[in-house]
């Protein structure tokens, strides 16, 4: 009897003691849930400013000609930057067909065959490194591998700049979802009689596809954005161009220029390319989500 009574104490005791903590751990979760929300709310400021600004300022400009004309010739107002957004395109597609394929296959090596070994640190290093390197080294390395080879400017050397540009985040990004596939996926289908190779191509990459496109998307969003890999490959081009072996205009190159020439008429041209340079980027990210979902 006395030993039940002392279990009713101790139970109440712990029930009293759990109720004083009550208050304090709910007024701390409230405080962290606050500060959470602060802090995502200081960080979405800035991009939503951002984003807002570019459209202010360049949706007034923007017109049907800016995507069929060339530029205008300093302090002329007519004319667009077609021949700049082709260069981009076709820049970005260069450096995409470089990146995605050596950058996901990177990424299947270490998630899949090289974990703890040797090659696959030293793979890790170089992407880390290569991650933290300013872009404009990339552009002095394309233009040491493929400019002086070839003998001049080229979309292709561009594309290569951003190939470099892309491929740590390609790694990064698709290890990281490889990795979150559970191994139980794996085991079922080596149970099943299905070859390592299989299980990887048949189960593992397509159940990381949207990591997979996040991936691709974060990468070209980020490529997209440089212009200083581009000055030292592609240079510029002001007429319409689709040889990648010849030097090619494109967004970033074009609103670097426009945005320090003395005049109004130019640097509206360069917020108006801003715009279409956010746009473009938007697209990629929209279609690389619908295109996995439909693949899963």
């Amino acid at each position: 009897m006395a030993t039940t009574e002392d279990t009713i104490g101790r139970t109440k005791k712990i029930n009293l003691t759990r109720s004083a903590r009550t208050p304090f751990r709910s007024y701390f979760d409230f405080f962290m849930t606050f500060l959470t929300g602060a802090f995502t709310i200081l960080t979405i400021v800035p991009l939503v400013a951002l984003v807002w600004d570019v459209v202010r300022q360049g949706i007034d400009r923007l017109g049907i000609q800016f995507f069929t004309e060339l530029p205008p010739p300093p302090g002329l107002e007519e004319g667009g930057f077609g021949n700049a957004i082709l260069g981009t395109l076709i820049t970005l597609g260069i450096a995409a067909a470089i990146s995605v394929p050596f950058g996901v296959l990177a990424a299947i090596y270490l998630s899949e065959f090289g974990r703890g070994t040797r090659i696959a640190y030293g793979v890790k290093f170089a992407t880390n490194v290569l991650a933290g390197i300013p872009a404009i080294l990339a552009g002095l390395f394309a233009y040491t591998v493929v400019v002086l080879t070839t003998g001049g400017f080229s979309a292709f050397a561009g594309g290569v700049a951003l190939s470099v540009v892309m491929i740590p985040i390609v790694v990064r990004a698709t290890e990281e979802g490889l990795l979150l596939v559970p191994q139980e996926m794996r085991q079922a289908a080596v149970g099943v009689g299905a070859t390592n190779f299989q299980s990887i191509s048949r189960i593992v990459v397509p159940a990381a596809l949207p990591s997979i496109a996040t991936a691709v998307t974060l990468a070209l969003a980020r490529a997209g954005g440089e212009a200083a890999p581009l000055l030292f490959t592609a240079l510029n081009n002001n007429f319409w161009s689709t040889d990648i072996w010849q030097p090619i205009a494109t967004l970033p190159v074009l609103i670097y220029f426009y945005a320090i020439i003395p005049y109004e008429a130019q640097k509206e041209i360069a917020w108006a390319a801003a715009l279409v340079l956010l746009g473009i980027i938007l697209i990629v990210s929209i279609s690389s989500r619908l295109l996995a979902r439909q693949r899963l």
